[in-house]
C-alpha cells in the first residue's frame, strides 16, 4: 500500500496523512489532527473541548464512518488520574523492585497498585500485566508532558477506558446529532522489536477486534486464524499525526476508513486471556 504524508511542519506533525492503494485515488484515508485545546486539567469537559476543535476543522462536522482517536493522556488528565508522589509511601516489595529497576520506589508502588502481576524487572525496565489485562511498561503510568507544576506527579491510565470512550461518544452525539467512533490510544512497546506504536486501550462504536476466521481468501482457502486488531491499527495510524513527544496534538479525526460489517466491540475484546499466554 502506497502512501503520502503531506504538510509536515518543523515539529514533525502531519496536517493530513493520505493513504490509498494507488496513491491519492479511490479509497483515500485522511487523518486530521485536532489542535487548540490547550493544557487539559482535572475536571475539564473533553466533549466540549473536542467538539469545539471538530467545529474548527475545514472538513466539517463528524460524518458516519469517521473515527476520533483521543490520546490517553488527555483522558486521564480530565479524569483527574494524577497522583502526587509525595503522598506515596513505598512498601517492601516496591523498595525491592526499585533497587532492581533503578526506579523511584514511590513510582514502583503506584505501578504495583495498578498491576495484577510483574512480568519482568531488570535495570531501567519494569513490565507488568495491568489490571485491565494489558502487558506494558510501568502499568502505563507516565510522568512526561503532565503540564506546568506537575513535576512530582504521575499520571495513571483511566479507570475504565472503554467506558470513557462510551461517555465521550454519547456527548458528541448530543452535540452533533451523529458521532464518530471513538478510540482512546496509548503507546506500547512490543516484544523483540524496538520502538513504540499506537495501541487502543478504549473504544466505542466500532469493532475493536474483527474475526475473519471462516472467510475465504482470494484462492478459496478458508482463513483459520485471522483476527484483525482494528482498533490498534487505527490508533497507530492516528499516531502519525498526534506524535509521541512535544508535538502537542491530543487527538485526530480519521475519515475514509473502509466500513466493517461487524458488531461494535470494546478494547477488552483484544486482551488475550491468561490461559492462552504462550510466553510466560
Amino acid at each position: 500500500m502506497r502512501g503520502r504524508i503531506a504538510g509536515i511542519d518543523r515539529a514533525g506533525i502531519g496536517s493530513v496523512v493520505n493513504i490509498g492503494r494507488r496513491g491519492l485515488q479511490r479509497g483515500m484515508i485522511a487523518i486530521h489532527p485536532l489542535t487548540g485545546m490547550g493544557e487539559i486539567r482535572p475536571g475539564d469537559d473533553l466533549s466540549t473541548l473536542i467538539g469545539d476543535a471538530l467545529d474548527g476543522l475545514e472538513q466539517g462536522a463528524p460524518q458516519p464512518g469517521d473515527v476520533l482517536v483521543v490520546t490517553q493522556k488527555i483522558v486521564s488528565k480530565a479524569e483527574g488520574r494524577f497522583v502526587d508522589l509525595s503522598t506515596v509511601t513505598p512498601g517492601a516489595e516496591a523498595q525491592r523492585l526499585a533497587g532492581i529497576t533503578l526506579k523511584d520506589a514511590r513510582l514502583v508502588e503506584l505501578v504495583l497498585a495498578e498491576a495484577d502481576t510483574v512480568v519482568r524487572a531488570v535495570p531501567n525496565v519494569l513490565i507488568t500485566r495491568h489490571r485491565l489485562g494489558h502487558v506494558m511498561a510501568n502499568s502505563g503510568i507516565d510522568r512526561s508532558n503532565l503540564g506546568p507544576g506537575m513535576g512530582e506527579h504521575a499520571l495513571l491510565l483511566p479507570v475504565d477506558p472503554d467506558a470513557s470512550a462510551e461517555r465521550l461518544r454519547a456527548a458528541l452525539v448530543a452535540r452533533f446529532g451523529a458521532s464518530p467512533a471513538i478510540v482512546i490510544s496509548d503507546s506500547f512497546g512490543r516484544p523483540w522489536r524496538y520502538g513504540v506504536v499506537g495501541v487502543a486501550i478504549g473504544a466505542a462504536g466500532l469493532p475493536s477486534l474483527v474475526d475473519r476466521r471462516g472467510e475465504l481468501d482470494r484462492d478459496g482457502r478458508r482463513l483459520e486464524v485471522t483476527q484483525i486488531a482494528l482498533a490498534d491499527m487505527i490508533a497507530t495510524a492516528a499516531a502519525l499525526a498526534t506524535g509521541e513527544g512535544a508535538e502537542g496534538v491530543p487527538a485526530a479525526l480519521l475519515r475514509g476508513l473502509p466500513m466493517v460489517d461487524h458488531p461494535a466491540a470494546p478494547v477488552s475484546a483484544l486482551v488475550r486471556p491468561l490461559n492462552e499466554d504462550l510466553f510466560q
